[in-house]
């Protein structure tokens, strides 16, 4: 064992004195650099730098732009090769009626001996992937296009082309980043608190215990908001993407309504049934309270937002019931889930996201379960083009002979009457405030609401609660020295809501909002 923990030794001494050389000195190229070989050190030693180095965010490839021609060639800096460029060549070699053509990559200039470049290559039709070592021209073959389609958008638009920045190793170590954020475990739960914190700058304070609220039914009404944060599992990974894109500081949200009896339920789109379906569920509040308690296992953090006693008089509760009703047992709002954030061209994806990496992911899930993509996007999508039934490729091409673009397509406002082949579609906040429209809550302006943009953050932000913290029960944030405008009644750390109970409702409201992190500025009346 000697041996081998000298051997070590001199090689971290080695590593970790690279990390401070700065070779202005040196014009030679050097033989490797430390995040190359670092994760060949033992893990103690090596996940602290890379750690450093790389994070979750280096799973997402950045879009360097679109080969076309020969006469039209790509250039770009590579995360490795920092000069490169790209052309295509069309040719015939299979005989078909549109032939194929072949992508030339050409890498120059490698910072070091041992890095490599990773990249994902797409059209509307096909998603590939190739990694370059070597400093010299490669080439990706195409032995045939899909059809005309294919052909004459590849001729127009080109090859997508995507650079993962992490390299083939920080790939990897991304992927063991990501990977605990979906888990179910106390890593899991670390996890997802480290990536809010390092991309939104959340704060995660402990409270004082108990961390559960002795609740007063009695003190709930009609409309009450439910604010839900769940921090590990399948949910709580989920929810933590979804957090990081739009600015919300909660993941996932619920509705209260009393009966005529007195009786308390919660109103809930994304409920899981015993098929494992997600669906619109009306549930008694005890039977949602006790799942919430005892069978919750991604750690629910929760704070109910009292509506303000003269939004309240405003509740016409009898059409709220009515609305519940109706929506009751039908599909959670998969179509719509993901056009909530996306208002703008360029100012809703946090970097290096982008709508080229929107159209390949779609583009991928697409070959892999088409179905899914159908339900999740492609009706949605057909929505905005006013088509009917065009797959993701037609729809792509469809936009381009229109002369939009896809990046434009994502940004046109989600209708609120639109039905889809399964009925309405709500999310999570879009049940709550549909619900809140129907019960005269933005009148007189519903009829240019379309709460189907709205983000959960759009939601808490709306002046409708309660702005008197003497008119909140007694109970709430009981025991707590910090005491929040809204009540927390369960979780370990204080839940955040920046901009709470701050903005009147006005037409078309976010329909064209900016939401970048850390900040999530927006314009004013966007």
């Amino acid at each position: 064992m000697a041996p081998a923990s000298s051997s070590w030794f001199c090689i971290t001494l080695f590593i970790v004195s690279s990390l401070f050389f700065t070779p202005h000195a040196h014009a030679l190229k050097a033989p490797f650099r430390s995040r190359d070989i670092l994760p060949l050190l033992p893990r103690q030693l090596s996940w602290p730098i890379l750690n450093s180095l790389h994070g979750a965010v280096d799973l997402l490839p950045t879009f360097v732009g679109a080969a076309t021609s020969f006469n039209d060639t790509l250039e770009w800096k590579g995360a490795c090769f920092y000069k490169n460029r790209a052309w295509m060549e069309f040719h015939n070699k299979s005989g078909s009626e549109f032939g194929g053509g072949t992508l030339h990559i050409e890498v120059t200039n490698a910072h070091s001996w041992t890095c490599m470049d990773l990249y994902v290559f797409a059209t509307p039709y096909r998603v590939t992937w190739d990694y370059y070592f070597f400093s010299r021209e490669h080439t990706l073959e195409f032995k045939e296009w899909e059809g005309k389609a294919e052909y004459e958008y590849v001729k127009h638009k080109g090859v997508s082309i995507f650079l993962m920045h992490g390299g083939m190793l920080g790939t990897l170590q991304a992927l063991w980043d990501v990977f605990p954020l979906f888990t179910n475990t106390g890593w899991g739960e670390n996890s997802n608190i480290g990536f809010l914190e390092k991309h939104m700058g959340a704060s995660f304070e402990q409270r004082p215990q108990p961390w559960v609220t002795n609740i007063t039914v009695d003190d709930i009404h009609s409309g009450d908001f439910l604010a839900i944060s769940k921090i590990r599992g399948r949910w709580g990974g989920f929810e933590t993407l979804e957090k990081w894109v739009s600015g919300a500081y909660a993941g996932h949200t619920a509705v209260c309504l009393k009966d005529s009896e007195g009786k308390l339920w919660v109103a809930e789109s994304g409920h899981e049934n015993e098929e494992g379906e997600d669906i619109i569920a009306v549930l008694p509040w005890d039977e949602w309270w006790d799942f919430e308690l005892t069978k919750d296992d991604s750690n629910p953090h929760i704070a109910l937002l009292p509506l303000h006693p003269d939004i309240r008089a405003k509740f016409n509760e009898t059409a709220a019931w009515d609305y519940a009703l109706s929506m009751s047992g039908k599909l959670y709002g998969y179509h719509n889930m993901i056009f909530s954030w996306i208002d703008t061209i360029d100012g809703n994806y946090p970097p290096p996201l982008d709508a080229h990496l929107v159209a390949s992911v779609m583009t991928v899930w697409n070959q892999i379960q088409p179905a899914y993509a159908a339900n999740m996007w492609n009706e949605a999508l057909n929505k905005r083009l006013g088509t009917n039934g065009l797959a993701l490729p037609d729809i792509l091409v469809e936009t381009e002979k229109r002369g939009s673009s896809f990046d434009e397509l994502l940004t046109i406002p989600e209708q609120d009457d639109w039905l889809y082949s399964d009925g309405k579609s709500t999310s999570c906040i879009a049940f709550i405030l549909e619900m809140y429209k129907e019960a005269g809550l933005f009148d007189p302006i519903a009829s240019s609401i379309q709460v189907t943009e709205f983000t959960i953050k759009d939601a808490y932000t709306l002046k409708f609660f309660e702005n008197n913290s003497s008119r909140l029960p007694k109970w709430c944030n009981d025991g707590d020295n910090v005491k929040l405008p809204y009540c927390q009644i369960k979780g370990k750390y204080r839940m955040e809501l920046p901009g709470y109970n701050t903005m009147d409702p006005y037409p078309h409201m976010n329909e064209r909002c900016p939401s970048l992190p850390p900040k999530y500025s927006r314009t004013k009346n966007c």
